[in-house]
């Protein structure tokens, strides 16, 4: 019952993504099964009950983000329990955060995007679509789970727009490049041969069986063609969501209309872009001043 309510109490009155949603209650889920081994219950666990159960966790989880993520979900479901009034106080109130490092997201070159996209072999039925994921993804900044949950509802063809919903369930417009229209048109012409299951049949785009990709299948996607393409940095469908942003950046765009076009409630995430601009700067002198090549 309780953990029925907590599913409610994140995906209504928190308003978190799916993404998010699943990964507080995965989180949550080791719990219940470290308390059952232990006799606890997870309601009454104390604030050394949280701390034995965070050191068998980081045991063999030693990333500081993953581990900032457990403690984010386990305090928020203690929250939850306060604010309902199941605990009258909150043992996960205390519990620290590592220290997560400034980390500046590796991003493609244009070079290298264009040699991605070479590697697309359109003869394949998936080719087209792949191309048009690919315009998708680096001409318009989408998220991946924003490319898996576009819907052709809300494209607005004539205009060059499209209705997207980010994290949050917050929706934006976000425009749609001239060489995007153009793929996913290519793409609506193989998308209209396929057997196309009822409940997918507004979804923008399909697997060959006719039913809705996943993330993991995007990111199968970007990966090997990045494998195929010889590039050697760890990338991601979000690597091209970074180099669309850093590279509006660096030829010109207002730092408030790239915040608009990648959905940021705060202008302080896509500030991360104009660090990576002070990189390249700092690259630059190690590479070219004289004083750096004795």
């Amino acid at each position: 019952m309780i953990y029925r309510q907590y599913h409610t109490y994140l995906r209504l009155e928190r308003s978190l993504s799916d993404n998010t949603v699943e990964s507080y209650e995965q989180d949550l889920m080791k719990l219940r099964d470290y308390c059952a081994k232990n006799g606890i219950d997870p309601v009454k666990a104390t604030f050394d009950d949280l701390q034995e159960f965070l050191y068998t966790q980081f045991k063999t989880d030693t990333n500081p983000r993953s581990q900032a993520r457990i403690i984010s979900g386990i305090r928020s479901f203690y929250k939850f329990l306060l604010y309902n009034k199941y605990i009258e106080q909150n043992p996960a109130e205390l519990l620290a955060q590592p220290k997560l490092g400034s980390h500046l997201p590796e991003v493609l070159s244009v070079e290298e995007i264009d040699s991605m996209i070479a590697c697309i072999d359109l003869s394949k039925p998936e080719g087209r679509r792949n191309r048009a994921i690919i315009e998708m993804l680096y001409g318009s900044g989408l998220r991946v789970s924003e490319l898996v949950n576009l819907r052709l509802s809300n494209m607005y063809r004539k205009q060059a727009y499209m209705l997207v919903e980010g994290k949050g369930s917050k929706q934006r417009l976000v425009p749609v490049s001239d060489e995007a229209e153009k793929q996913f048109d290519l793409w609506m012409d193989d998308r209209a041969m396929l057997d196309i299951k009822p409940e997918y049949a507004d979804y923008a785009f399909l697997n060959r069986y006719g039913r809705a990709l996943t993330r993991s299948m995007i990111f199968h996607i970007i990966k090997e063609l990045a494998a195929e393409a010889g590039i050697k940095k760890n990338i991601s469908p979000h690597t091209l969501r970074h180099s669309f942003a850093t590279h509006l950046l660096q030829n010109g765009a207002d730092l408030r209309i790239i915040q608009q076009l990648l959905g940021h409630e705060s202008i302080t995430t896509t500030e991360i872009y104009t660090h990576i601009n002070v990189e390249d700067l700092r690259r630059a002198i190690l590479k070219y001043h004289p004083k750096n090549h004795r």
